[in-house]
């Protein structure tokens, strides 16, 4: 059976959102090591940044997939 424009398209654009997603979780997970890191090994730069303590716990502790 061939394949109709709209299935090809569609099934084009579900993969383009899905990298998009994959490389916005990655984008996260690799800011949340980032900062983790930051307030392990210089825990001043966190106040230069404008963040609490408790700020940068909650963000470190979010799942990649919340903002």
């Amino acid at each position: 059976m061939p394949v109709g424009r709209a299935e090809v398209s569609r099934r084009h654009y579900s993969l383009a959102a899905l990298r998009s997603t994959i490389a916005t979780w990655d984008e996260r997970t690799h800011f949340r090591w980032k900062l983790e890191q930051m307030s392990k090994d210089n825990p001043r730069l966190i106040d230069d940044i404008g963040l609490t303590r408790r700020q940068v716990e909650a963000e470190i502790a979010k799942p990649f997939w919340q903002r």
